[in-house]
């Protein structure tokens, strides 16, 4: 098997696995691409990003590009890379750059495509209520997330599996996936085979997607609330008030309630859906700390209270 001159792009935690991964095999990761360092926490202190932490860690060269135009192809086109790969790089890679590589550039992809392409696929799974979903490592073409698939991971989701918790356990399968397709390409053993079926799209989420409308059945409310969990953040609205919604449950036994009423059952917060109660199990009321959804109710709630 040839040893392969690696240039990595991507940014999250999500795909710091993946440059571990690639790290610690036989090729070599000459450059680690990511968006440069952005200001974060209360005192939005600049911070550089996983991808750029970890790369240091290993001892790889790190160029901060907010995108991946002509300076970004330079620079790679002078480490003469075999092969680009990206993980959640968060930006397009368009020609030259596409071409710079020997072999191109391959795509880690956390769906099973053509299903979900785009930049929020395991949030928009949940949302959708996939009983299935996984990771795809393709060859990056022009077309967004459209070419060829060298291989899949496939798992089941898990019944109350966040999209924080899924895309951790995807981001740990997918490196695995994605060394070995990096191997294969080094052997000369690689296939990729064109996407099967109509895509689907999961675009960037924003905070309106992330409100929950208590009218929609409580399968659906959840599957919203799993969906836009952690990032961007469930939430409803009391009194005009903005709530953070941090734990829901099912909730058997439970009485039914018109939409969005909010009513405490014994240690229980429960609120109405289309359908069938859900319990309210931990929120953030503006300006305060989290908190047990029951507790919150008991010091600041009136039953009969909407959320909406």
């Amino acid at each position: 098997m040839q040893k392969l001159r690696l240039v990595f792009a991507g940014t999250p935690s999500a795909a710091v696995p993946s440059l571990e991964r690639l790290a610690s095999g036989p090729h070599e990761v000459v450059a680690a691409i990511t968006r440069p360092a952005a200001p974060l926490g209360r005192r939005r202190v600049l911070t550089p990003s996983p991808v750029a932490t970890s790369a240091v860690e290993h001892g790889i060269p790190v160029i901060e590009a907010a995108r991946l135009g002509d300076d970004a192809t330079g620079l790679v086109a002078d480490l003469a890379p075999d092969l680009g790969v990206i993980v959640a790089y968060g930006g397009l890679v368009r020609e030259p750059l596409l071409s710079t590589p020997r072999h191109g550039w391959i795509n880690l992809h956390f769906s099973l495509l053509p299903a979900w392409r785009g930049a929020a696929p395991v949030q928009h799974a949940l949302i959708a209520g996939d009983a299935r979903t996984g990771a795809s490592v393709f060859r990056l073409v022009p077309e967004l997330d459209a070419g060829d698939v060298y291989g899949t991971r496939s798992v089941e989701v898990a019944p109350d599996a966040t999209a924080g918790v899924l895309l951790d356990e995807l981001a740990v399968d997918g490196a695995d996936l994605l060394a070995e397709v990096v191997d294969a390409i080094a052997a000369g053993t690689a296939t990729a085979t064109p996407q099967e079926g109509a895509p689907t799209f999961a675009p960037k989420l924003g905070i309106d997607d992330a409100r929950l409308d208590w009218t929609a059945p409580a399968d659906a409310v959840r599957d919203r609330f799993r969906g836009v969990t952690p990032e961007p953040g469930a939430w409803t609205t009391l009194d005009d008030q903005r709530l953070k919604v941090l734990g829901v449950a099912v909730a058997p036994g439970s009485h039914p309630l018109a939409p969005g009423t909010l009513r405490l059952d014994g240690r229980r917060l429960l609120v109405g859906t289309g359908t069938e109660p859900l319990e309210l199990v931990r929120v953030q009321p503006a300006g305060r700390t989290a908190m047990s959804a029951a507790d919150w109710w008991r010091g600041a709630g009136r039953d009969g209270a909407v959320a909406r």
